[in-house]
């Protein structure tokens, strides 16, 4: 794979179903480099295999949701770039635009009645954001805060543009259109209807200084449940609660300021709660983690299934053990049954759907060397949408514990393939990961590849870094070292306070037991490198370990220190991982060990990054220049810490290009730099 073959990677969303289980679709979504964004439509495929069609024709379609009733499919669609809520027919054709958020519409939920949808928008305070003509962000007055959460990467300040719950009325597909009225200089002989609007009236069901993060409508329609962090604790802690606020579809301040009322409040239990949604009666399902009694204790914590009874009283009940079953993410899913609930379970770089009573017992729906991204079902039908080694996203039919295939967007793709091994570490723990070579008998540089997180985990599924460097002639090393997700609690939170431990041995040991069983490998040329936990841990590396021919540091998490007060995480990240005693805290900073580092390093930040600050990469690399350390600083604008999964296309491809630039410089493949031509 050549950088520039980025546009041949298509991401697939969750599906939705169509209640007579007839046919399902999904958004396909391509990075695009001559549009220099992401582009995509929704698909519609057939249950029974026999037509998959394009139904829409925006630049970026996405979200999809079909009506309770099956009438009707709701969508987001990219409107001046924000992302809007559209409704088209469900059988295709022209869609309406129902909402004008200022910022964009984020998750929505149908009603049980198909007449309505309630979604989440960032409201913005006035004078900000574009909401006075003309007033540019640099003339905007200054912000006031007083606590330490008011930013999140992605996003930016966030206390000045809070997320809440809106509902808008689904109007008449059939219906006349609304027109713009042209200007009336005097009276025409008649009445003058004021100019109509060509967007439904949304309204606010919620307000305070809180964002909103999920929502479900009740049984009956006549509520919402949201999760939000309303607890006098919530700017030291990670928890949230669950509330319901009355649907009243009214523009009168007060009546909506009195709606909300508490359904439950599990600020007290310490959870932290990403989804949740009703069985029809009423039964309340939620994904949630433990954060113990401290209500930040995130580390390695499994996101676990609980249900609340529609008693009076109840208490939540957890239906699975966090500790053997996450989950959590990617694409973490909860899908709510006549009596069951349908989740995914993150193991051993794996994703499985599983469905599980109210009794909590689990039955393994579809599991195989593939990641299950996205699930629904309808009609006695169960579908999914899935990745797997050899495609980016397909979408299927789950039947008989495995997923059918109904869909092939890869087409003749032809990667180099993944070969999976173990390695027992040297305290004997099992070391989990993959071999991505080049074709040829080698032997072949090798580059061990570090993922972020660390509560993260490399997988089975087709990796677009990994091809790219091994289509460049690299041997690329995956592995999942203490403190990945997948194995269970206590392999995630072996590194808690010891950050740089036994995940270093791990990734070592990984190294040295590749190239030991694999002839193909040049144990003598090697490159590390990684991004955000990576980073950290690749900087960690270099400073204990001296065989690497170069480095590559990307979003590290590189000083503990002064992460605290720049980062979005920044109150919590580093006390949980590295603890609060300086002396220990030094012990595991790559900033503080930078002196002992002699490996050239190539150090590549975003300036937007809001996770790990651009000061993090700045300060290490000036540091390693002091030193007399071969380095370079490589800063993209614009970019957030999502660049290498999401950013601007053509960013995408420099990256790489630079990125395959200092292999070339540092660990060349025999034959020369061929690897960057059309890169």
């Amino acid at each position: 794979m050549k950088p520039f073959e980025i546009s041949s990677i298509l991401s697939v969303s969750p599906p939705t179903l169509h209640p007579d289980a007839s046919r399902l679709v999904v958004s396909v979504q391509r990075p695009d480099l001559v549009a220099d964004r992401y582009v995509g439509q929704l698909w519609s495929v057939q249950l029974d295999g026999s037509l998959s069609k394009r139904m829409s024709r925006g630049t970026l379609d996405t979200a999809p949701q079909f009506s309770p009733d099956g009438s009707t499919l709701a969508f987001l669609r990219q409107v001046d770039d924000r992302p809007q809520l559209a409704v088209m027919d469900a059988d295709g054709g022209e869609c309406l635009i129902v909402t004008a958020a200022p910022l964009g519409v984020g998750q929505f939920r149908w009603s049980p009645d198909s007449a309505s949808i309630a979604f989440l928008a960032r409201v913005p305070e006035h004078g900000r954001y574009g909401t006075v003509e003309g007033l540019g962000a640099g003339a905007e007055p200054p912000r006031r805060f007083t606590t330490l959460k008011y930013r999140s990467n992605g996003i930016g300040y966030t206390t000045d543009r809070r997320s809440h719950v809106f509902i808008v009325a689904v109007p008449d597909l059939g219906g006349e259109p609304a027109y713009p009225a042209a200007p009336v200089a005097g009276p025409l002989g008649g009445p003058v209807a004021p100019d109509p609007s060509t967007v439904p009236v949304a309204y606010q069901l919620t307000r305070g200084d809180v964002d909103h993060t999920a929502i479900a409508f009740t049984p009956d329609g006549t509520r919402i449940a949201v999760v939000a962090a309303r607890h006098a604790s919530r700017d030291t802690d990670l928890a949230a609660s669950i509330a319901t606020v009355l649907v009243r579809p009214t523009a009168d301040p007060a009546a909506v300021a009195a709606a909300p009322e508490m359904l439950v409040d599990v600020a007290p239990t310490a959870f932290g709660i990403t989804a949740l949604g009703f069985a029809a009666d009423g039964v309340l399902y939620f994904l949630a983690n433990d954060l113990g009694p401290t209500a930040v204790d995130f580390v390695g914590r499994g996101t676990a299934l609980y249900l609340l009874e529609a008693a009076p009283g109840a208490t939540p009940r957890r239906l699975t053990d966090p500790a053997t079953v996450d989950l959590g993410e990617p694409a973490s899913q909860l899908t709510v049954t006549a009596s069951t609930a349908l989740v995914q379970d993150r193991r051993a770089g794996r994703v499985d759907l599983l469905e599980v009573d109210r009794h909590g017992v689990t039955t393994v729906l579809s599991s195989g060397e593939f990641e299950i991204t996205g699930h629904d079902r309808a009609g006695g039908a169960t579908v999914a949408t899935f990745t797997g080694p050899a495609t980016h996203g397909e979408a299927g039919v789950v039947d008989a514990g495995a997923v059918h295939p109904l869909t092939d967007w890869s087409g003749e793709a032809d990667p180099l393939p993944a070969t999976e091994l173990t390695i027992t570490a040297r305290d004997g723990h099992p070391v989990h990961g993959w071999v991505v070579a080049p074709r040829g008998a080698g032997p072949h540089p090798v580059l061990l590849v570090i993922h972020g997180g660390p509560f993260a985990q490399f997988s089975v599924s087709l990796f677009d870094e990994a091809q790219v460097y091994a289509a460049a002639g690299y041997a690329v090393l995956l592995c999942n070292p203490r403190g990945a997700a997948g194995y269970g609690e206590a392999h995630a939170r072996a590194i808690r306070g010891r950050m740089g431990t036994d995940d270093l041995g791990d990734v070592l040991d990984f190294l040295d037991g590749a190239v030991a069983a694999t002839d193909a490998l040049d144990g003598h040329r090697v490159g590390i490198m990684g991004g955000s936990y990576g980073g950290y841990l690749t900087a960690w590396a270099v400073a204990h370990d001296h065989r690497f021919t170069g480095a590559i540091v990307e979003r590290g998490f590189l000083d503990p220190v002064t992460f605290v007060g720049t980062s979005d995480i920044g109150s919590f990240f580093g006390g949980e991982y590295t603890g609060s005693d300086p002396e220990r805290v030094a012990a595991q900073s790559p900033q503080a060990k930078v002196g002992r580092v002699t490996t050239p390093t190539l150090v590549i930040h975003s300036a937007d990054d809001l996770r790990c600050p651009l000061e993090q990469g700045e300060r290490y690399y000036a540091a390693l220049l002091h030193h007399g350390v071969d380095a370079e600083l490589l800063v993209f604008p614009g970019e957030n810490h999502e660049l290498s999964r999401s950013g601007r296309p053509r960013h995408r491809v420099q990256r790489f290009t630079a990125i395959l630039a200092w292999w070339d410089r540092h660990l060349p493949v025999a034959g020369g730099p061929g690897h960057l031509e059309q890169s």
